[in-house]
């Protein structure tokens, strides 16, 4: 997933998310093989094509090609769907994420090495803890997600910090 990513030529981009966190908690849990996703969040920073429709161009070829749901977004244009400043890079546009442990990604650097890109360090997510981002205190919103998203019944090792 990492190589096609890369393989779009986007800029400051990541694969990012659920893609990253849920592998880390699957393996603090022993689970294998890998909890399945409901879509692979590949994100960039580029302020020279902010258009949807490019996202959607490059999700309907990562899906065909894969054959799984693919969710592209360019942080540069986020902000005003969640009525923020606008955001400086990737790094900068997780930072106001819901969650601190959600806000880490992984993407490739140019020798094909994994880099892993994260707001708030990567300490919360291997501590199984669901932390509310101080950045964006909107315990509604995490405690939706938390519901909805059903991770304490996926993983019972987490702990929800409020």
């Amino acid at each position: 997933m990492l190589e096609l990513a890369a393989g779009q030529g986007l800029s400051d981009w990541c694969l990012a998310a659920g893609f990253v966190r849920n592998l880390v908690w699957d393996r603090l849990h022993g689970y294998r093989p890998a909890t399945a996703l409901n879509d692979i969040d590949l994100i960039h920073f580029d302020r020279e094509d902010m258009s949807k429709a490019r996202d959607r161009r490059i999700e309907q070829d990562l899906a065909r090609r894969t054959g799984l749901p693919w969710s592209v977004k360019n942080q540069a244009r986020m902000h005003e769907r969640n009525h923020d400043a606008p955001y400086a890079s990737t790094r900068d546009a997780m930072s106001y994420w819901v969650e601190i442990e959600t806000a880490v990604g992984a993407a490739l650097d140019e020798d094909g090495a994994v880099v892993l890109i994260s707001a708030f360090g990567l300490d919360p997510l291997f501590d199984l803890t669901i932390t509310l981002n101080d950045t964006r205190p909107k315990p509604e919103a995490f405690e939706k997600r938390v519901r909805g998203k059903r991770w304490l019944q996926f993983w019972p090792k987490l702990v929800v910090n409020t």
